[in-house]
């Protein structure tokens, strides 16, 4: 990380994004400045890019100086088991992405609520219909790629003693709804022979990985098929590289941190990255907001949308729903992080984060910061 980036990261701080609904009645007993925000209207795809632009500006909503590609990032979307419906920040998110003018959304998974042995087909069917309806079809309808990684709620990778899911159900069903070309996703596919467990894609110069991580174990078979993604001419010849998966590496939250809540191996896994100068591991499943840094390796935990915020391990930053826009310099290899508040649409100061994470497995560091800016005591903490 260069001095100039992280002097620019030391006085902005940012970190995630967030949206607005087009439902007044919902927002007006959330005080006066979400009834304020919710009398414009919000942005729709048939209005022009200078339109949306002007319509963040006049809700107050920071539209940031962009890169030569943005990305918005959301993730862990779901309610209580079964739910069909989502909570009003996801609305929110989904119905403001277009106006950041994006050229790509990811997710961090969690899209539906399954993982419950008493769903049934019908019930996770119709689970991906109300996905489809509140977060798939608009970004389909804007012409916005959409890329994700599933999650343990989604299609969980859990095996029974004799080998065979726990949760086939899930899996099936995901696979069903991301393979049916009417929901196209968008992405120009490098490798889709396992889509949706994991593939590749590649988007603006930038190669993208996702894995599997709906577990805390990525099979040795998975792993192999990384590798030689990763060392392939379309990853080494792209402006940039990011990881994307459930689980991360290395655990931020309360009831997170409990081995199988996170990655098997999180430093050997690290430096796999790490060896083919991947940029960032962008993960869910924690639902809390925290932009890091181990090694060489940025990581972004990507915060929750939707219900179950949990507090970070250490410091003492408020509970955030979070959504993140990434802004990337591909000449640098560089990215800026606008995150927002989902409730207020205020953008967040990273400063109010922890300097560092105390992960069970390791320290993060948070983005602005290096190993020789921490304390005596912090490093031995």
């Amino acid at each position: 990380m260069g001095f100039k980036r992280r002097q620019l990261l030391r006085w902005l701080g940012f970190g995630g994004v967030v949206n607005l609904s087009a439902c007044v009645q919902q927002w007006a007993t959330q005080g006066e400045t979400n009834r304020s925000i919710a009398a414009t209207p919000a942005p729709s795809p048939a209005m022009s890019p200078s339109v949306q632009s002007r319509l963040l500006e006049q809700q107050g909503i920071v539209d940031p100086a962009r890169g030569d590609v943005r990305i918005v990032v959301i993730s862990d979307l779901n309610s209580q088991y079964g739910s069909t419906d989502y909570e009003p920040e996801v609305d929110r998110a989904i119905a403001l992405i277009p106006g950041w003018q994006p050229d790509l959304v990811l997710c961090g998974g969690d899209m539906v609520a399954g993982q419950s042995a008493s769903l049934s087909r019908a019930e996770i069917q119709a689970m991906w219909a109300g996905f489809d309806r509140h977060i798939s079809a608009p970004l389909r309808q804007a012409k916005i790629p959409f890329g994700f990684t599933l999650g343990n709620h989604d299609a969980s990778g859990a095996k029974a003693s004799n080998g065979r899911f726990l949760f086939a159900n899930d899996r099936d069903l995901a696979a069903v709804y991301w393979n049916d070309p009417q929901h196209h996703s968008g992405l120009q596919f490098v490798d889709r022979a396992r889509y949706p467990f994991y593939y590749s894609f590649q988007q603006n110069d930038i190669f993208f990985l996702v894995w599997d991580a709906s577990t805390a174990t990525i099979s040795a078979d998975q792993l192999s098929w990384v590798e030689r993604s990763l060392a392939s001419s379309a990853a080494q010849s792209a402006k940039l590289r990011i990881a994307i998966g459930h689980l991360p590496l290395y655990a931020v939250a309360v009831g997170r941190n409990n081995p199988g809540e996170y990655l098997d191996n999180g430093d050997r896994l690290r430096a796999l990255l790490e060896r083919y100068q991947v940029h960032t591991y962008i993960s869910g499943h924690d639902h809390a907001y925290y932009p890091g840094h181990v090694g060489q390796l940025q990581m972004l935990h990507c915060g929750v949308l939707g219900s179950g915020i949990r507090s970070l391990l250490n410091g003492n930053s408020p509970l955030m729903k979070t959504l993140t826009v990434i802004d990337v310099n591909l000449a640098a290899a560089d990215t800026i992080y606008t995150t927002y508040d989902a409730k207020t649409l205020k953008v967040i100061d990273q400063r109010i984060l922890p300097r560092y994470i105390a992960s069970p497995t390791g320290k993060i560091l948070r983005r602005d910061l290096e190993w020789s800016d921490l304390t005596a005591a912090e490093k031995s903490a």
